[in-house]
Parts: structure tokens; sequence; C-alpha cells
């Protein structure tokens, strides 16, 4: 096929699905993205990341996910989206065998301190959203929450807001606990996100032993792990019995596997080898714009998962 035929193919398959018409606009995609990869580990991808190929529409991004076989997804704004939508794609999930993976329970607080300051009110909003959440995880039967703690308070003991984390981490526990959810805390690097509380493994496996609850767990982020403290299997393997959930991005860039300095393959063979059976989130973008840089990202995935 020709490139120029190619890209009008892809274009007039994005207009059908924004239009609605997803059977016709599957007909339109060229033969090699119908055919379902079969991957070793489930790779979630975000609103967005294929909407070249797949138009602007939700549920036609989510069908489009799924024919390269791709078994999950994760939406960080689910939270934040209509309930008519939430349900809509929920229904889509469900038909296409998916699973879904992460959103934002909350809050973050990228600039001033709430949860490590032991405020009331700070802490009340935050049970309060995840509450919230607790009805956002129903509706789209999601089984992990991000939690990011927030900004730590620099006019107070790290100790004391160590303290203060846990006790709140207990507090949301207890919500989440009778209904099977997890939040996932997820530590963030210096480089992008200057200031914040939680930072590192180590630092979020002492909390999770902490709070000693099956809905308090890591979510481990290999980008940001990469840039704040290297090491990555061994501290895999470390936090191994509170890690609930994992994130991919490669460092320098933030884009697909392939694209820097961490070897995915390796990564992902030792998280297959020790038996996750969890999600795995393309939090990343994509390094080259369009569809060709879609294709680029999935093709990234095959190689990176081809490790048997």
């Amino acid at each position: 096929m020709e490139r120029r035929q190619f890209i009008k193919q892809g274009a007039l398959a994005g207009s059908l699905f924004s239009l609605g018409g997803s059977a016709l606009a599957r007909e339109l995609w060229p033969q090699s993205y119908s055919q379902a990869h079969s991957f070793n580990l489930k790779y979630a991808p975000h609103i967005g990341m294929f909407k070249e190929h797949a138009g602007n529409d939700v549920v036609s991004q989510l069908e489009f996910m799924a024919a390269q076989g791709f078994k999950a997804f994760e939406d960080n704004e689910m939270q934040k989206r209509p309930v008519e939508e939430q349900e809509r794609m929920a229904s889509a999930m469900q038909r296409l065998s998916m699973e879904m993976g992460v959103f934002v329970a909350h809050t973050i607080y990228w600039k001033e301190p709430n949860l490590a300051s032991g405020n009331k009110e700070k802490r009340e909003e935050f049970i309060s959203e995840i509450k919230r959440s607790v009805e956002v995880a129903k509706r789209v039967n999601a089984k992990w929450m991000t939690v990011v703690p927030g900004h730590v308070d620099l006019k107070l003991n790290m100790n004391y807001q160590m303290a203060n984390v846990i006790e709140t981490l207990k507090q949301a526990s207890e919500i989440l606990e009778p209904h099977g959810l997890t939040m996932v805390l997820e530590p963030l690097n210096f480089r992008n996100h200057p200031g914040m509380f939680l930072s590192e493994s180590p630092q979020a496996f002492e909390i999770c032993k902490a709070v000693g609850s099956p809905s308090c767990k890591i979510l481990f982020d290999v980008y940001h792990q990469q840039i704040q403290e290297g090491n990555l299997i061994p501290n895999i393997e470390a936090c191994w019995d509170e890690i609930a959930y994992f994130q991919m991005g490669d460092n320098p860039g933030r884009n697909e596997p392939g694209t820097g300095e961490i070897n995915y393959k390796n990564i992902f063979r030792f998280i297959h080898k020790k038996g996750f059976t969890g999600i795995l989130g393309m939090e990343h973008g994509n390094s080259i714009k369009g569809i060709e840089g879609e294709q680029q990202v999935i093709n990234a995935y095959k190689e990176a998962d081809s490790f048997l």
C-alpha cells in the first residue's frame, strides 16, 4: 500500500469512528492493524495514544487498542468524565474483554503540603474524594486508583509528616477494603516533580508496611524510579510484595520503550518471571507524531515484549 493511500485510509477511519461508524472503520484499517497481537503481559495504553488511527471518540480508541492485542487500558482522567461517558466506556471494556487500569483518585497538591501536613481539612477532603472514587471504580470495574500524597511540609519534621501520611492512608484503606479496591502510591522523581513527599520506592514500601492493608500498595513507575534511584530490577525485587501496579516510560523523553536508556525487555522478562498478572500502564508520550508514531509505539511494545 502506498503511503499516501495508507494515510488517507487512517484519516477516514478516524473520521468514521468519531461519527460512530466503528464496524466500517475497522474494515478500513490496514490488515496488519486488525490482527490482535498476543502479548505476554497486560500493557495498558491511555486515551489519546492512538487517536490518529481511531479518531477522538473514546470508545473507538478502546476498540483500536483491543484490535492490537492490548488487554487493558488506564485513564488518569476517568473520575472527571461525565457519568454517561464512564458508563459507555465501561460497557465497551466489557464487550472487548479489557481490564480497567488506574485512574487518579483525588486532587494532587503539587505546590503545597496536604497529607504530610496533618491538616484536618486536607485529610477530610482526601477521604471524601476516596469515597467518591469508590463509586467511579464500581462504575468502570476498576481495581486500582492512583494516590500521590502531595508536597512536603517544609515546616514539619519528616517523621511527623510520615506519621500523618500513614494515618490518612489507614483511614482511606478502611473505606476501600470492603470493596476490594486498592490505592497505589506513586513515588515521583525530583526532576519532573520537585518537592513531593513521596519520591522513592523504599519510602513507599515503608508506608505500605506501616499501613498494613491490601488496599494500600505501590505503583512502581519505571520512568520515575530510573531518574530518582536507578537500580531498577533490584528495587523491584526488594519492593515486590507491596507492588500492585507498574507504569512505563523510557528516559530521557518519557516516550515508548526503545527511545531511551532503559532495557525494557529485561525488565519485562523479570516481571513476567516473577509471575505478575496485573497491569503495566503505558504512561508516556509518543516519540513521533501522527499515524507513524502510533505504529512505532505498538511495534516498540511488541519488541520489548519478545523476551521469551
